[in-house]
């Protein structure tokens, strides 16, 4: 399996150059100051480079969204019951969850993936990539084996295949799961030395002396496990979750075929610190939506090197800040496409000025 991953990252070839300066010498070209709309400049060059064309259109967008249970929840670490995994799904399916709504304004499709909730889910919507039921309690030992791990890795790759296959253009990471951000504050400080006080937050809205809990349960899987940082799988395998293992998949996935991916919030930087580790140049391809309210959120995008669009305190998942900023996606595109020229709309250009 880890060949088949191999493989993958591969082939994710740097942006293109000659469309980057196409970008930037067409940006220069419009009726406008040079520079004058700011970091919509930036990501309009970025989008030139992952795609290969300096006016880009995105018409397919998908948002992913990654379901699957943990193990770790039966130490009391966040404020709802594994249960609620499984009611969500449902919620999604029928197009409910804020992300549906947030999609749907923004004109991409919602595609659901159950990789490891702790049941069984029969709807016609559900693309079904179930690699086990739920990972084990990693605060007593590994979450999952490694070989699971690579599975799920190589799910997520696969999904981004078939949607793109079908026509996707950019992706958006989502999720779903509850424990989730405790597996992601594992992952961060696995890979990164972060201390677990620094990494962890309140997720579902924990109270401070659960927080303090939590807190000491990421410890206990630290020191219980000892992922090796060097090693991305073994990380992904001792404290990681399904779900961060498939949008990681997802992104390599997307970086291969030169498709963008719009990065959520916690779980989905969790995801991308992984991608990054196992194809840094994975990272040329992910644009950060937005700065989450987790505290460890901000730490993964500046080891990233990313900046958000937007810093608004969503704390929320699912894919909803990454919904958010198809709107800036949108409007990079218009301006790209729609905007006069100096020349063409017979505008004395900036020397003139």
């Amino acid at each position: 399996m880890i060949s088949a991953i191999q493989e993958v990252t591969g082939r994710i070839a740097p942006p293109d150059e000659k469309a980057t300066l196409r970008a930037v010498l067409r940006l220069n070209s419009l009726t406008k100051p040079p520079g004058s709309l700011g970091r919509l400049e930036a990501l309009a060059v970025r989008l030139a480079g992952i795609s290969k064309v300096e006016q880009p259109c995105y018409s397919k967008r998908t948002v992913v969204v990654m379901a699957a249970d943990h193990g770790v929840c039966c130490e009391g670490v966040s404020a709802f019951p594994q249960e609620v995994t499984m009611q969500m799904a449902y919620n999604f399916l029928s197009g409910g969850a804020a992300v549906n709504v947030l999609a749907r304004q923004g004109g991409a499709e919602v595609q659901f993936v159950d990789i490891g909730i702790n049941g069984d889910i029969e709807h016609p919507q559900l693309i079904n990539r179930k690699v086990r039921r739920g990972t084990d309690n990693m605060a007593a030992g590994p979450a999952m084996s490694r070989e699971d791990a690579l599975r799920a890795i190589l799910a997520g790759v696969h999904v981004a295949q078939e949607a793109v296959k079908n026509g996707t253009e950019i992706f958006i990471t989502g999720e779903m799961g509850i424990g989730n951000t405790t597996a992601s504050a594992a992952v961060l400080c696995a890979l990164e030395g972060i201390p677990a006080e620094t990494a962890a937050g309140r997720g579902t809205g924990i109270n401070d002396e659960r927080l303090q809990h939590k807190i000491s349960v990421i410890e206990r899987a630290l020191q219980v496990n000892n992922p090796d940082p060097a090693d991305p799988v073994d990380v992904l395998a001792k404290v990681g979750g399904l779900e961060i293992a498939g949008l990681a998949g997802l992104i390599l996935g997307a970086a291969a075929l030169r498709i963008p991916v719009i990065l959520d919030g916690f779980i989905s930087g969790a995801a991308a610190l992984i991608a990054r580790a196992l194809a840094p140049e994975s990272t040329a391809y992910m644009i950060a939506s937005h700065v989450s309210g987790e505290q460890g959120h901000k730490l993964m995008l500046d080891r990233l090197g990313l900046e958000a669009l937007i810093d608004m305190g969503l704390r929320l998942g699912e894919g909803t800040g990454g919904a958010l900023c198809l709107h800036f996606i949108e409007a990079v595109c218009r301006i790209m496409r729609e905007m006069a020229t100096f020349e063409s709309a017979g505008v004395s250009g900036s020397e003139s000025v």
